[in-house]
């Protein structure tokens, strides 16, 4: 099976073994001459099998009894996460939310909260909340500033849009009692960001990522959110980080 999709300005031909992936790619659908294929094989799916195991017993959790053809779909990003640096662009597992046509992305260890804080800016904001990406975006980091594209990777509650959105500031969440947001800098942001950033296998591809790393941090307003689960979280990371500029 076969299909041309448009993500984060690429035009990509994706040959897969199962339909899952084109069902759930079907809103970015395209046509037109591609700017590279992916093509996946059962090695593949085998493969993207094993580093999900191994990923739930790092996590300390059971391993799913995931189908080919949703593990196929990893498969699928992983490859185009590989080819992406070159362009200046990275995969990061983040939630990020569009709002007055500027994005926010949430970042944190897993669990933490991430889609629920997102959605309690959806309550605060309504429809000037779009969610852009809930899961998997991909960020374009130019030496002017960061785009977050929305892709088929958007999460367990499928939130996401084919859209984009210029980035305002990159928030990193931990629980706390109290809510409270600061700005911080590069040096304490950086495990963090560097966590939820797909680093590629090649050793040519990992050195530009480090490179972008870098590079969003010097162009990306970047916070600390300590929060509860309440209401009140959002407005008071929201209030910080609208009028940033820089």
């Amino acid at each position: 099976m076969e299909q041309t999709y448009r993500i984060a300005e690429h035009t990509i031909l994706i040959r897969t073994l199962y339909e899952q992936m084109h069902r759930e790619a079907a809103a970015f659908a395209a046509s037109g001459a591609a700017d590279f294929t992916v093509e996946t094989t059962q090695a593949d799916i085998d493969a993207e099998r094993v580093r999900a195991a191994r990923s739930a017993q790092e996590e300390g959790r059971a391993p799913q009894a995931y189908p080919d053809a949703y593990i196929e779909t990893l498969a699928v990003y992983r490859r185009i996460a590989e080819r992406m640096p070159q362009d200046d662009t990275v995969l990061f597992h983040g939630s990020a939310i569009a709002v007055d046509g500027a994005a926010y992305i949430f970042a944190a260890k897993s669990g933490t909260g991430k889609s629920t804080h997102a959605r309690l800016w959806r309550e605060l904001l309504g429809d000037r909340a779009v969610m852009i990406n809930d899961d998997k975006p991909l960020l374009h980091i130019a030496e002017n500033g960061a785009t977050v594209y929305g892709t088929p990777w958007n999460g367990k509650h499928r939130l996401g849009i084919n859209g984009s959105a210029p980035v305002r500031a990159i928030c990193i969440l931990e629980r706390g009692a109290q809510n409270r947001i600061e700005r911080v800098d590069p040096k304490t942001a950086y495990p963090v960001l560097l966590q939820q950033t797909y680093r590629p296998a090649s050793a040519e591809a990992l050195q530009k990522t480090l490179t972008l790393l870098d590079r969003l941090m010097r162009v990306t307003a970047l916070y600390r959110l300590r929060c509860n689960m309440e209401p009140e979280a959002a407005r008071v990371s929201y209030e910080a980080m609208k009028e940033n500029r820089s």
